[in-house]
């Protein structure tokens, strides 16, 4: 099990080829690993995100959303394999939809109000899948490489699973204690094959944390039934200091994250590029082999 920096992991996710360090955090503890349900864990999302820039004129402006099918395979050797396809972009509420018509209904944009140059098309992308270029076949998360059976063996109680992933983020010179474990432990609910216990007690982990609470129950975009959670955090100072509310929804019969939505401030103004919806339409085991993503 061997560290990875946070720009690693960030560089790993785009599939560049990079070399790690070889700093490493003790093993969890030894217990039986569960065999994998299929060929791949796989997840499926989508991402709604507001365009930062403004589009029309400036006596009549609106604001273009953009969305976005991304997809990730990982197979029990830990090889993987990543998907994306970029969907059309279009106003992004009913009134920025009459300004975007008075502005002709342009299908493409190359210019935003204020000159920036864009390429933004209505039409989606024919989209792309590589297998992901990293130093090793095994699983990044928390700063470290894990392999299949480690993962299996992620401590499955809460306190033991926080001491787990704070420790690995003092290995990776993280010093954000409660930020590091929000995103990671987050993390655990969809993006590694972990067993259905260690996931359980990720979300109620989560519940423990300060600027974190239960919301009752909730549905998300495709109306499935989930369990609703409230982040409320910030990071920053000074002109750059920003704050941001994200609300989860999570299966918890599953134990899998549904849906993520942020709004994110900066000068107490709601920033665009920094806030954003996902649904995780898939997360799970599946003998489907990896392919370029279908539209939703």
């Amino acid at each position: 099990m061997t560290f990875a920096t946070a720009r690693g992991r960030r560089l790993i996710n785009l599939g560049v080829a990079l070399t790690m360090g070889a700093t490493v955090l003790g093993a969890p503890s030894a217990v039986a690993a569960a065999p994998p349900e299929g060929a791949y864990w796989h997840t499926r999302g989508l991402s709604t995100s507001t365009h930062p820039w403004r589009f029309g004129t400036k006596a009549d402006p609106y604001s273009l959303a953009q969305g976005e099918i991304s997809e990730s395979w990982g197979a029990p050797d830990g090889r993987e394999w990543f998907g994306y396809r970029e969907l059309g972009t279009l106003p992004k509420s009913t009134a920025d939809k009459k300004a975007w018509q008075r502005d002709g209904s342009p299908s493409r944009w190359s210019e935003s109000i204020d000159g920036k140059t864009v390429k933004l098309s209505a039409e989606p992308a024919k989209g792309s899948m590589f297998p992901v270029r990293k130093e090793r076949n095994q699983f990044s998360f928390a700063g470290q490489w894990l392999t299949y059976d480690e993962v299996q063996r992620l401590p499955a109680d809460v306190n033991r699973l926080k001491d787990w992933i704070t420790r690995a983020g003092v290995v990776g010179r993280e010093t954000d204690t409660v930020g590091w474990l929000r995103v990671t432990l987050v993390e655990l609910l969809h993006a590694l094959p972990a067993p259905k216990e260690v996931r359980a007690a990720a979300y109620q982990a989560l519940l423990t944390l300060p600027g974190m609470r239960a919301d009752g129950n909730a549905k998300d975009d495709l109306g499935r039934p989930g369990a609703a959670v409230v982040i409320v955090g910030s990071y920053g100072t000074g002109k750059k200091a920003y704050s941001y509310t994200e609300r989860l929804i999570v299966d918890t019969g599953r134990m899998v994250l549904l849906s993520q939505d942020r709004t994110g401030t900066g000068d107490g103004n709601v920033d665009a590029g920094l806030s954003y919806r996902k649904t995780m339409i898939e997360v799970g085991w599946t003998d489907s082999p990896p392919a370029v993503p279908a539209l939703p």
